[in-house]
């Protein structure tokens, strides 16, 4: 077998693997499926968790996994679905940081691999084996990774910045509100 095919296949079974885990924990999000919350139980979740409004983090979040995880298993408009798993990853690698790196402690160690295997696909490319080699990339072009890239990484900051106010913002109101409200009637 030809190198360049060994690599491709290499790519596909990547691709699937990764693509398949992905869609796997967005139908979670989406469905309720593999016992997940689906969307109101996830949207709760999400609200806990300082994504803020829980019902449209709660799709976001499952269709960049579940919608980048088929699109990265069929090697269709690869960059852009890699980005967008990678920025939903980041999302999930951001709630478990605090846990430390590894995963058997609560850590963001899978998230973050997961979201590490996405861009690496997305920036390597989908391979032979792929719907976008079969309609000559059309929807994997240079321009297009970049744009994917920047787009997903903007939206992660915005994201992740909008969350932590909201955290800093509870916790604030957390200190400062039930003792207030019993000191002002005392005095």
């Amino acid at each position: 077998m030809p190198l360049t095919h060994r690599k491709d296949l290499g790519l596909l079974a990547l691709r699937l693997g990764t693509g398949g885990v992905l869609l796997a924990h967005g139908s979670q999000k989406l469905f309720g499926w593999f016992g997940g919350g689906g969307i109101e139980g996830t949207a709760r979740a999400m609200e806990h968790m300082g994504f803020t409004p829980g019902r449209e983090s709660a799709i976001a979040a499952g269709l960049g996994e579940a919608g980048g995880g088929v699109l990265l298993a069929l090697g269709l408009a690869t960059p852009a679905a890699g980005a967008a798993a990678a920025g939903a990853m980041a999302g999930a690698a951001a709630v478990h940081a605090p846990a430390g790196f590894f995963a058997q402690g609560g850590g963001f160690e899978y998230p973050a691999f997961l979201g590490f295997a996405a861009a690496c696909l997305g920036l390597s490319g989908p391979g032979r084996f792929s719907l976008d080699h079969a309609t000559r990339h059309r929807l994997d072009r240079p321009a297009t990774v970049v744009a994917a890239f920047a787009l997903s990484a903007a939206a992660a900051t915005f994201v992740l910045n909008r969350r932590a106010a909201t955290l800093a913002a509870a916790e604030t109101a957390d200190a400062s509100g039930p003792d207030r409200d019993t000191d002002s009637r005392t005095a």
